[in-house]
């Protein structure tokens, strides 16, 4: 996943182009659309435009008030009624694609917006996960290169308007509570002592003091210490003062104990999945294909351990210190090595494009603590920054040396960087479609080719290949514990519980995963989903075609039209299907 992932809207064009594939002209009326749709995302959320290296934008700040989600629902109507005017069966090429995504994206993202929560539920996302409001800073504003005078003003107004920023989303977070929603107590508290522990250190080492330098480093010290670590303890003040004693307590954390919540879950599912899936079948899909893993994990750990007792094969994943990182350097060196070997290995899988470069970078410690095992930064579009899998190295002696090879996989080559970057370097297409996240789609993909290396040969050993597996477990329990939570209201314990007793995931990672469940409902379960669903139109293409099937022109197909929707994807693969 990615920082802008966070959020999954679409960025804004810097230019309006004619868009066209094969000869066919694109319809005018959804060539603008299109662009102005763009346009209005990154002016809604200039974030997500400097997580994508979109230029314009990195000396602005979002909104996040809900006068600023009614004055987008109304732009998002605007948008529809120039979308419902536009002849559907009158399309070709590209431009089929482009209106089917227009139209999910447009209806969904309403939904999300008309539930009065923010997108994503945001409005009761106080936590010291991924999604809190202040890891969304630490992960995305101090990725910016000042490699100009100009560069440097934006960042330090933006820094000066991060004050204001952060002292809205504080009103925000009052003015929900007022309305009966309120956070959990738990994130509440995470979120308070991680920015205790930020503003404790030492400015020196400040994440946002990371792009500037020589004199430019002074002046960004110098807002950073007036206005950036002020708001942000007005800010932790907010959660310790006026969130804290009305926040939910680990029996409710679910969104179905906030009012509207049913709803807002209904709509994050349907946001994030691009399914009409009800939680219950997603609970069972769930259960299904855990039980289906647990077997393989069985068979795998008798070869490894000498025992198929799933709870004894997890116990020694998660228990045996002798399978840990000493130091952060192997974490990071571990990651290198896997991203090194599936680059070596495309040829054989992938056709050949010109994309960006990937690196590993460690997590800043700032936002490490309770984040996630890592994420993926997509390049800059002007080519000025590489694409990067973050790894989350805090506290090595914690991590699993046999998860990191999956989530390098996953984060780096074959998964979100090729697929990522892929997209960023489509011609064809209007600008939307090179940078929008949909999460089924994109996480889909990272984890279908978690699998999909090992049939490449990339895993070292068993070991490695367990992990890979533990991860499988992993992501099936995501769908039993999400919808557990948020519909069929279970606690914050038993959530644990469950994550724990079924993967051989650590405390510490099993904590940071259901408090990020907690904050971001509907999300997590799209990644299964999204892989269930990619696998499923391979094993049909593979079918009708027999031995004319080539897989480097089935990833082609899944990954060529950027990220798109399920039902997009399955029309896609079948068109090519039934030409090849």
């Amino acid at each position: 996943m990615t920082p802008a992932h966070r959020e999954g809207r679409p960025l804004p064009c810097r230019t309006r182009q004619p868009f066209s594939r094969g000869g066919t002209v694109t319809d005018d009326r959804l060539a603008d659309l299109a662009a102005d749709y763009f346009q209005d995302g990154t002016e809604t959320d200039p974030f997500a435009a400097t997580a994508w290296g979109v230029a314009g934008h990195d000396g602005d700040v979002p909104d996040p008030s809900r006068d600023a989600d009614r004055r987008r629902l109304d732009r998002l109507d605007g948008f529809r009624r120039r979308l419902d005017g536009v002849d559907a069966a009158g399309l070709t090429g590209q431009d089929v694609v482009t209106h089917a995504m227009l139209d999910r994206l447009l209806r969904t993202e309403r939904a999300e917006l008309a539930s009065g929560f923010g997108v994503g539920t945001a409005e009761i996302a106080v936590s010291a996960s991924l999604v809190g409001v202040q890891n969304l800073v630490f992960g995305t504003v101090p990725v910016v290169r000042l490699a100009t005078p100009e560069d440097t003003a934006d960042y330090l107004r933006r820094l000066e308007g991060l004050g204001g920023y952060f002292d809205a989303a504080g009103q925000r977070y009052r003015e929900a509570g007022a309305d009966g929603r309120h956070p959990t107590a738990s994130g509440v508290r995470q979120a308070a002592e991680q920015l205790r522990g930020y503003l404790a250190s030492d400015l020196s080492d400040d994440p946002f003091l990371r792009p500037a330098q020589g004199d430019d480093a002074t002046r960004v010290a110098e807002v950073v210490q007036r206005t950036v670590r002020p708001a942000l303890a007005r800010l932790a003040a907010t959660f310790t003062d006026a969130l804290l004693p009305v926040a939910r307590d680990d029996e409710h954390v679910g969104v179905c104990f906030v009012p509207g919540g049913e709803e807002a879950y209904a709509a994050a599912l349907e946001a994030h999945t691009t399914t009409e899936l009800t939680p219950e079948e997603i609970h069972q899909i769930g259960l299904t294909r855990l039980a289906e893993v647990h077997d393989e994990v069985s068979a795998l750990g008798s070869r490894l351990f000498g025992t198929s007792t799933v709870p004894e094969v997890l116990r020694r994943l998660r228990d045996d210190e002798e399978l840990r990182f000493d130091t952060a350097d192997e974490i990071v060196a571990c990651a290198v090595a896997a991203l090194e070997r599936a680059q070596s290995a495309l040829p054989r899988w992938f056709r050949h494009y010109e994309i960006a470069p990937c690196v590993v970078e460690a997590m800043h410690p700032a936002e490490a603590e309770g984040s996630v095992l890592g994420y993926y930064r997509p390049p800059a579009d002007d080519g000025s920054r590489p694409g990067a899998h973050v790894v989350n190295t805090h506290e090595p002696w914690t991590r699993p040396r046999f998860e990191y090879e999956a989530l390098a996989f996953h984060e780096s080559v074959p998964g979100h960087h090729l697929q990522i970057a892929l997209a960023q370097s489509l011609k064809d297409v209007p600008d939307f479609r090179r940078f929008v996240y949909v999460t089924a789609h994109a996480e889909g993909w990272g984890l279908y080719t978690e699998r999909l290396a090992d049939e490449m040969g990339l895993y070292t050993d068993d070991l490695t290949r367990m992990g890979m597996l533990s991860f499988d477990a992993w992501r099936a329990c995501r769908l039993v514990v999400d919808t557990g939570m948020h519909h069929f209201g279970w606690s914050r314990d038993r959530a644990l519980a469950f994550l724990r007793d079924n993967t051989a995931a650590t405390a510490s990672n099993v904590r940071n995963e259901i408090d990020r469940y907690i904050a971001w409902p509907g999300q997590a379960p799209a990644y299964l989903l999204g892989r269930l669903h990619i696998e499923g139109l391979r094993a049909k293409a593979e079918q009708a075609l027999g031995d004319r099937f080539d897989p480097r022109d089935f990833h082609h197909h899944v990954l060529s039209n950027g990220a798109v929707p399920l039902g997009t994807l399955t029309d896609v693969v079948e068109r090519w299907v039934a030409t090849a």
